[in-house]
């Protein structure tokens, strides 16, 4: 039965918990840093390697979140904005169960989706979020696929049709409600909401911006032990929250355009980017606040090797940043020094994952892109996956999971 709501703002679950490794839970994986501890993940493959093939009943750009031996997955009709939500069992890419919604149709980006944001996993629902701009809808589901609650947050006024995942944190589920400037009384805020029943249980008002951003918060723990929710955004540049009560801690504005991509973090640092697609980017990497200092900036670059779609990736002490055009740039991530810069071909709306010492990026031709996550540059391959994708990849179990326009393929370790 398709169940007719109001749409949605989709806006991926992540998950901060130290999940079982197996486990992919949200996207870009463990607190949305991209890091993988699977082993023997090859580097080139032809089709005949993968352990299976799915096809999808729609498209979308959505990546794939796992939980034990199923995978789930967005997809939609675009031209009909109806969207859907699937299980697949990791054994043999079957599908086990499907939901489908019909959504109000929106005005969006030629390359946005209605099944653009990636759902969010734990141990007992999956959470869900459809986006348009006359309502944000979130849906929690038992692994099983029966829906346990469904709660609608209303409209988002945005130019190019939101797309933000949330985080799980405890009991909650957070994500941002961002609003483009308009004369129709809509205002930003953050929320969070309880992932028993789907109410709010703290929200921030936030100001609105030319445009809304997209940044999916991660986690930072401070000097004295405590979680910090790190959020990005064009009003308000990189924001410390505390993600129990919705308190902010500190912000360091510094943005003049929106925040597509998610932040990353290290035992130190806070790093974010803006963007717009045609003008020069933003990087800045900020010193959380601490018992002794308050929070200030490490450094700031401005240039067109910013990425602005793409999410970073940090490998020990390497920054690494693979940019809409096609250019992949290695920093050091204390100092943003460029060590090197490089096209290996495509690109890339994807975010990098790092497996071993290996950086695994789909560019937007559809093909799997493979450097050395090194000092110096090496490009190890590039995988045709034969159909063109903007997804990220997943990896759970020690398999690693493709995902393109219409397909999911799993990959296996080298044997």
């Amino acid at each position: 039965m398709i169940k007719k709501i109001a749409l949605v703002f989709a806006f991926s679950l992540c998950i901060y918990h130290h999940a079982f490794a197996q486990n992919w839970t949200r996207f870009r994986g463990p607190n949305g840093q991209g890091h993988s501890d699977a082993k023997n993940i090859p580097i080139k493959w032809s089709e005949k390697d993968y352990l299976w093939t799915a096809h999808l009943p729609g498209t979308g750009h959505s990546s794939p979140v796992i939980w034990d031996d199923k995978l789930f997955i967005t997809c939609c009709d675009q031209k009909q904005a109806r969207v859907s939500i699937l299980a697949l069992s990791t054994a043999d890419g079957k599908t086990l169960w499907e939901k489908t919604y019909q959504l109000i149709k929106s005005p969006m980006n030629r390359l946005n989706s209605y099944a653009a944001s990636t759902p969010a996993v734990d141990e007992d629902s999956i959470f869900v979020i459809w986006p348009t701009s006359n309502e944000l809808t979130v849906i929690a589901f038992e692994h099983d696929g029966n829906e346990k609650w469904l709660k609608t947050f209303g409209p988002i006024y945005s130019k190019h049709g939101p797309c933000v995942s949330p985080v799980l944190y405890e009991d909650l589920v957070i994500f941002t409600q961002e609003q483009r400037t308009n004369d129709k009384g809509l205002k930003s805020r953050w929320l969070a909401i309880d992932r028993s029943n789907g109410q709010i249980r703290w929200e921030i008002p936030r100001n609105n911006g030319g445009l809304i951003s997209h940044a999916v918060p991660c986690v930072y723990t401070d000097d004295s032990g405590n979680d910090c929710l790190v959020f990005s955004s064009l009003a308000h540049g990189i924001s410390s929250v505390n993600p129990k009560k919705g308190l902010i801690i500190w912000e360091k504005s510094g943005f003049d355009a929106r925040a597509l991509n998610s932040p990353v973090v290290t035992e130190n640092l806070v790093l974010a980017s803006c963007g717009s697609g045609g003008s020069g980017k933003t990087l800045m990497a900020v010193t959380p606040a601490s018992k002794d200092k308050p929070a200030a900036i490490a450094y700031k670059i401005k240039d067109r090797t910013v990425p602005f779609v793409p999410s970073m990736i940090i490998v020990k002490d390497l920054l690494f940043t693979f940019h809409d055009q096609g250019l992949v740039v290695c920093r050091d991530v204390q100092t943003g020094t460029q060590k090197w810069a490089q096209k290996p071909g495509g690109k890339f709306f994807g975010s990098p994952i790092c497996v071993e010492d290996k950086l695994y990026c789909m560019n937007t031709e559809g093909q799997v892109v493979i450097i050395k996550a090194a000092e110096t540059y090496e490009l190890l391959s590039v995988n045709p996956l034969g159909e063109k994708t903007q997804a990220t990849p997943a990896v759970a179990d020690g398999i690693m999971y493709l995902r393109t326009l219409t397909k999911v393929f799993a990959l296996g370790p080298v044997k």
